[in-house]
């Protein structure tokens, strides 16, 4: 038997377990899907319903066909080691003959990478409470889909999937998310930085504390009260929203926002997703390397706008499964480049768009330098930095500038 028939099978038995698994123990499910935010609002959101429900959150991005039915079946950290899956498959076995302990709500991630993605999904578990992060006018993955309407619609499949008596949480400041109000029976919940959004965000900053960037903080509104809410070692209003929709799910829950703020201590933003990392000559690097979509590239440099450092430096790469929006929205990242950072290097033939839009924004050509790949451009990196710099490193994980990042972070020893 082939490969891909051998896929094949194990997917249709992890499946079908999952789905034996749901109807046995019949946990609350929490869906979370949008175009980018996914990861960091599910780990909010299991930071603020860890303390007073039992909870599981699938663990990083097992998001897909396999990753979902994965979560379901355990609390599984990641895909690996020999006979991985028939140690799967026989624990799920015995969890389906004996009745063993079980979680009572699973906060999942669902992908949707190709049209017809979340049908598969949400036939294996149906959530009870849908929560929509962000599309985006460029969302990543548009190159498999007619267009950002058609991501929107298959996105949409979540909240059309609630029961009566389920709850969608939406963002309010994404049109195309908030338009999805139409598209359920279910009640709706809104977060945002909106006066509208039902859980609100306000006073927000991104702060410094003796020259070194410390985090975030903001406030919670809801109902006529709010709450303050410090996040440290985390930066960027992607992670304000990751806390509100976070609140939503925690109020729906039947806690309070005291409470809710308490519990939001134990968040930390996952790897990779706007880090803070200490660099080599003094250096901080914001290493937001996991992945790039035009609307993260856009929070990711608006954030370091927002900071003080001697000089900002951005080390870019391709924004890939965009599709025939490529050149417009590299040369928009470009732009922004330009007139927000000192210097200047790209990482990919894509990423060459942004350079070419930096200098015609501003930019000395002598502060920009473009290569092909991240090996390439990590010798670069380390000559041209200097003490105090503030290094954002982001592109499609594809591009691989975690390389970089580990060029040029501070080994502690």
């Amino acid at each position: 038997m082939n490969k891909e028939k051998q896929k094949e099978y194990l997917q249709r038995i992890i499946r079908q377990l999952a789905i034996w698994t749901i109807r046995k123990y019949k946990p609350g499910v929490v869906a979370v899907t949008g175009s980018v935010g996914k990861t960091s609002t599910k780990e909010a959101m299991y930071a603020v319903l860890k303390g007073s429900r039992s909870v599981r959150k699938s663990s990083g991005n097992l998001n897909n066909e396999l990753g979902v039915p994965l979560s379901i079946l355990g609390d599984w950290q990641e895909i690996a080691g020999k006979n991985f899956w028939l140690k799967v498959i026989l624990l799920s076995l015995v969890r389906l003959i004996i009745r063993l302990r079980y979680p009572d709500i699973l906060v999942l991630e669902y992908a949707a990478d190709r049209p017809g993605d979340l049908k598969y999904l949400l036939d294996i578990a149906r959530p009870q409470i849908g929560v929509v992060t962000a599309i985006g006018d460029i969302p990543v993955h548009v190159e498999f889909f007619s267009g950002p309407e058609a991501i929107a619609r298959e996105k949409a499949k979540v909240v059309e999937a609630l029961p009566a008596t389920g709850v969608a949480v939406l963002n309010y400041d994404d049109q195309a998310v908030l338009d999805m109000r139409q598209r359920t029976r279910a009640h709706t919940m809104t977060f945002g930085f909106s006066n509208d959004a039902e859980v609100r965000i306000s006073s927000f900053e991104n702060r410094m504390e003796d020259s070194r960037p410390a985090g975030i903080s903001f406030k919670l509104h809801h109902g006529g009260s709010f709450v303050p809410v410090r996040l440290d070692d985390c930066f960027g209003k992607a992670q304000a929203y990751a806390a509100a929709s976070a609140a939503c799910i925690g109020l729906i829950f039947g806690l309070n926002l005291v409470k809710i703020s308490e519990a939001l201590q134990e968040y930390q933003s996952p790897p990779r997703r706007m880090k803070l990392v200490p660099g080599i000559k003094h250096t901080y690097i914001i290493d937001d390397t996991y992945n790039a979509s035009p609307l993260a590239m856009h929070a990711a440099i608006d954030t370091v706008k927002d900071l003080k450092a001697k000089r900002k430096v951005a080390i870019l790469g391709d924004m890939l499964e965009i599709g025939k929006y490529t050149p417009e929205a590299h040369e928009t990242i470009g732009k922004l480049a330009g007139k927000n950072f000192d210097l200047l290097i790209t990482v990919g033939a894509r990423a060459k768009f942004i350079a070419e839009a930096a200098m015609a924004a501003g930019m000395a050509k002598k502060n920009t330098y473009s290569f092909d790949t991240a090996e390439e451009a990590a010798p670069k990196a380390q000559e041209l930095i200097k003490k105090g710099d503030l290094i954002l490193i982001k592109a499609s994980r594809a591009i691989g500038l975690d390389k970089i990042v580990e060029e040029i972070r501070l080994i502690e020893t």
